[in-house]
């Protein structure tokens, strides 16, 4: 979709048509709902984060000032209304991890791996992992936005990452080898 067309689509939007609202929501679905899938503990969360953030993005796209990248703006939403599910219905400490997961990095044999698996195995991190890991892969956002996202500190988020990575390693080494 070229740049024009976008923004009078959003200009309509505004103006709350529901056919350009439709248009967005086709065009921009599948991008945004892969956003919600990556954050949330299972797929009716995911779903009802994404519901959830479209119609948030249509009340509020009358605040869009076509400054920026309607994309952008649009996954800012969607990572926020993720965040804020999470830090709700977060009822396990960091604790309950901590220690099931520290070993040492191991030298890993590069593989080739299903998308699908991957998602599965970023979902099933640990929540403080998952969003560390998240933000700075996916939302690529550095470590000093991530720790005053979540309040935690930049060591904190250094951390998460590198023992997110380490689970992802070894979780997907197991398929493999399982696979064999």
């Amino acid at each position: 979709m070229d740049n024009d067309t976008l923004e009078n689509l959003i200009k309509q939007c505004q103006e709350k048509n529901r056919k350009a609202q439709e248009e967005i929501y086709l065009q921009f679905s599948p991008i945004l709902f892969s956003i919600c899938l990556r954050y949330a503990d299972n797929y009716e969360d995911a779903q009802d984060v994404f519901q959830e953030g479209f119609v948030l993005i249509f009340n509020k796209i009358d605040q869009f000032r076509f400054e920026g990248s309607f994309e952008g703006w649009m996954k800012r939403i969607m990572v926020n209304l993720s965040l804020e599910k999470i830090k709700k219905n977060n009822r396990v400490s960091f604790e309950d991890y901590e220690n099931q997961y520290i070993q040492e990095d191991e030298e890993e044999p590069q593989q080739d791996y299903d998308y699908q698996e991957i998602l599965e195995n970023v979902q099933n991190l640990p929540p403080q992992y998952k969003q560390v890991f998240n933000l700075y892969v996916f939302e690529e956002y550095s470590h000093q936005e991530i720790a005053e996202l979540l309040c935690i500190s930049i060591g904190t988020s250094k951390s998460n990452l590198s023992r997110a990575r380490n689970i992802l390693k070894r979780n997907l080494l197991k398929a493999v080898i399982k696979d064999e």
